[in-house]
C-alpha cells in the first residue's frame, strides 16, 4: 500500500502541487460553473468559424437566420458529445466540437458541378429566404453532407470499438500527420482572404488585438475581485489575456465597427468597399431569432448518401482520429492523470465516432473531435477536473437551445471574421508542421517526404479543379469520387506522406517513431490508479456487468476485479448488460443503422 501510494503520488500528488484540482477532484459548484463557461468560450472561435465557412458553400450567405440555427445546432451537439466523451468515452476532461479536418473534403464535395450554388442565390436582392425554392436549394446540400458524415462515422465507430486504432498507429507517424494537418488549413487561404478583404483595416485591427492579447500580454495578470472560504473579498491576479484572446479581440473589433457604423464613417452604399464592416448590414436577425429553439435529428430532412461524399469525409475522419489520440495523452498529462490505457483510447475514438454520427443526424454540417485549445486551457487554469468540463458541456447545451445566442454570433461583421480566420488558420498550419519536431529534419529523406507531400497536396487539387473534364470516366458516381478525393488536399498530401514514409528506407529514430512513441508513454503502469481514472461511472464494469469475458473486448481493461461468470450473474445483473463498457455505443449504433 505504501508503494502504491508513492506511485499514485507521482501522478496525483505531485501534479496536485501544480494543479488546483486533478481529474477526479470536484471543485466548488461556483468554480465549476465559471471554469466550465471559460472552456466553452475557449472553444467558441472554432465552433462559430465552421458554420460561417460552410454557409457560403451551402448557398446561405444571405440567410443569416439559418446561419444562426447552424451555430446553435453545433453548440447543442458539441455539448452532447462532450458529455458522452467525459462520462463513457476516454473519461478525461476534454471538450468535443466541430473539426476543421472535415471542412476541406466538405468544400471539395460541395464544389462538384451538381452542388454548386445557383447564380441567383449569390444576389441578395433575388433571394427570398422563406421561399420553398431557396429552402430546398440549401437543404438538399445539407442532407447530402449529413449522409456522408453519418456513413463515414460508422468507420470511426468500428475502428474505435474493434481496437484497430492501436494497429493503425503503428504505421502512422509524424511524416504522415504533419502534411495532413498542414493541408487542413492551407487550402482555406482563399476563404480567409475573401472575408478579410471586405475591409482590410478592420481585419488587421482584429488580428492586432488577438496577437496583442495572446502573445504580448499573455503573462500580464489582471487583478480581479475574488472570494475564498476563510478570506475576505480580495484582489486575485487572473491571466485574462491568455485565457480569452480571441473572444476579447472579436469583441473589441465588433464594438469599434458599431461605433464606426453609428458615426457613418463606414459607407452605407452596399456597393462601396467596406460596407460589410457595418454592424447593420446583417439585418434584424437578432430580432427574428426565437428565444427558445430545440435542435433535433433530421431537422433539415432525411439525409441522402453518395459515394463521393463518403470517401472524402473518410479522409477527415482518419486525420481527426490521429489528432485525438495525441490530445488524449496531452490531456492526461495536464490533468494529473496517468497515460490513458489502450482500452480507454479505443473507447474514446469509438465515442467520437458516435459523436460524428450524432452531428450528422442533427445536421451541423460537420463532425466532432477533441479540442486541442481546451487541452491547453487546462495547463493555464491548473484545473483538470472532469466536473468542470461537464459544466462546460451544460453551457453548450443551454447556448444551443437559446436562439438569440446563435443569432448574435451570426451578426459579427464579415471582415472581423476574416481577421479571426487569418490567425486561426495560421495556427492550425503551424500545429501541423510542429509534428516534425519528432523527426530528424537533417535527413534528406524526411525533407523530401514532407516537402513533396505538401506541395503535391496543393498542386493536384488546383489542377483537378481546373480540369474536371479530363477526369471523367463515363461513370458518374466514380467521377464524383475521383473529383472529391483529388480536390481534397489533406487526402492527397496525407496519402503520399503515408506511402512514402512506409516504403522509403529509414530508421525508426530517423522517421520520428521512437520520439513519437516515447512522448505518448507514461513512466509507470499503475493498474489501481488507471482503474480509478478510466473506469466507467456508476459502477459499470466493477460492481455491475463484471462478466469475465469482457476483458477480451478491446474497450475493456484486461483485468476486471471481482469478475463473474455469466452463469453466476443475478437476474438484476442481466438487465444491466446494455450498460456494460462496450454495449451502449454498439447498441446505439445498431439502432441507428437499423433505422
Amino acid at each position: 500500500h505504501a508503494a502504491q501510494g508513492a506511485e499514485e503520488g507521482r501522478y496525483m500528488g505531485h501534479s496536485g502541487s501544480k494543479l488546483a484540482y486533478t481529474v477526479m477532484d470536484v471543485p466548488p459548484w461556483y468554480l465549476c460553473i465559471l471554469l466550465g463557461i471559460q472552456h466553452f468560450l475557449t472553444a467558441l472561435g472554432s465552433l462559430i468559424a465552421i458554420p460561417l465557412i460552410l454557409s457560403k458553400e451551402l448557398c446561405l450567405q444571405h440567410d443569416l437566420l439559418t446561419q444562426s440555427h447552424l451555430i446553435s445546432t453545433i453548440f447543442f451537439v458539441s455539448g452532447i458529445c462532450t458529455l458522452l466523451q467525459v462520462l463513457f468515452g476516454v473519461r478525461l476532461p476534454i471538450i468535443q466540437g466541430g473539426t476543421f479536418a472535415f471542412l476541406t473534403p466538405t468544400l471539395a464535395m460541395l464544389s462538384l458541378p451538381k452542388w454548386k450554388c445557383p447564380a441567383w442565390t449569390q444576389n441578395a436582392t433575388l433571394v427570398n429566404v422563406s421561399s420553398p425554392e431557396f429552402i430546398e436549394v440549401w437543404q438538399t446540400r445539407m442532407r447530402e453532407l449529413q449522409g456522408a458524415i453519418i456513413v463515414a462515422s460508422c468507420f470511426q465507430i468500428f475502428v474505435g470499438f474493434s481496437g484497430l486504432i492501436g494497429f493503425l498507429m503503428r504505421f502512422i507517424g509524424p511524416l504522415t500527420i504533419a502534411p495532413t494537418i498542414t493541408l487542413v488549413a492551407l487550402p482555406l487561404f482563399d476563404s480567409a482572404g475573401d472575408e478579410a478583404g471586405q475591409h482590410w483595416g478592420i481585419a488587421f485591427m482584429t488580428i492586432s488585438f488577438i496577437v496583442l492579447f495572446s502573445q504580448y500580454l499573455k503573462d500580464v495578470p489582471v487583478p480581479l475581485p475574488s472570494y475564498q472560504g476563510g478570506k475576505k473579498c480580495h484582489l486575485s491576479p487572473v491571466y485574462l489575456f491568455q485565457i480569452f484572446p480571441v473572444l476579447m479581440g472579436l469583441s473589441l473589433s465588433w464594438l469599434l465597427c458599431y461605433v464606426l457604423t453609428v458615426t457613418n464613417v463606414l459607407p452605407a452604399d452596399p456597393t462601396a468597399y467596406g460596407h460589410l464592416a457595418r454592424t447593420d448590414t446583417r439585418g434584424d436577425v437578432l430580432s427574428q431569432a426565437p428565444w427558445f429553439r430545440l435542435p433535433y435529428p433530421g431537422q433539415w430532412g432525411v439525409p441522402t448518401v453518395s459515394l463521393a461524399g463518403i470517401f472524402g469525409i473518410l479522409a477527415g475522419v482518419i486525420s481527426s482520429m490521429v489528432e485525438s489520440v495525441g490530445d488524449y495523452y496531452a490531456c492526461a498529462r495536464l490533468a494529473g492523470a496517468p497515460p490513458p490505457p489502450k482500452h480507454a483510447i479505443s473507447r474514446g475514438i469509438g465515442v467520437e465516432g458516435i459523436g460524428c454520427l450524432l452531428a450528422g443526424a442533427w445536421g451541423t454540417g460537420n463532425g466532432t473531435t477533441s479540442y486541442s485549445e481546451n487541452v491547453g486551457a487546462l495547463g493555464i487554469t491548473k484545473v483538470g477536473s472532469r466536473m468542470v468540463i461537464i459544466a462546460g458541456a451544460c453551457a453548450m447545451l443551454l447556448s444551443g437551445i437559446s436562439g438569440k445566442v446563435g443569432a448574435m454570433l451570426a451578426s459579427i461583421p464579415t471582415p472581423v471574421i476574416g481577421g479571426m480566420f487569418l490567425v486561426m488558420f495560421g495556427v492550425i498550419t503551424a500545429v501541423g508542421i510542429s509534428n516534425l519536431q519528432y523527426t530528424d529534419m537533417n535527413s534528406s529523406r524526411n525533407i523530401f517526404i514532407f516537402g513533396f507531400s505538401v506541395f503535391a497536396g496543393l498542386t493536384v487539387p488546383n489542377w483537378a479543379n481546373k480540369n474536371t473534364t479530363l477526369l471523367e470516366t463515363g461513370i458518374i458516381q466514380l467521377d464524383q469520387v475521383i473529383q472529391v478525393l483529388l480536390t481534397t488536399g489533406m487526402f492527397v498530401g496525407g496519402l503520399l506522406g503515408f506511402i512514402l514514409d512506409n516504403t522509403i528506407p529509414g530508421t525508426q529514430e530517423e522517421r520520428g517513431l521512437l520520439a513519437w512513441k516515447h512522448s505518448h508513454e507514461g513512466e509507470a503502469d499503475i493498474s489501481q490508479l488507471i482503474s480509478k481514472v478510466y473506469d466507467l461511472p456508476f459502477g459499470i464494469g466493477t460492481k455491475y456487468c463484471t462478466v469475465s469475458w469482457f476483458r477480451y473486448l478491446p474497450t475493456c481493461p484486461k483485468r476486471l476485479p471481482g469478475s463473474k461468470r455469466m452463469d453466476e450473474l443475478k437476474t438484476g445483473d442481466a438487465s444491466l448488460l446494455l450498460l456494460c463498457p462496450v454495449s451502449p455505443p454498439l447498441y446505439l449504433f445498431g439502432l441507428v443503422t437499423a433505422w
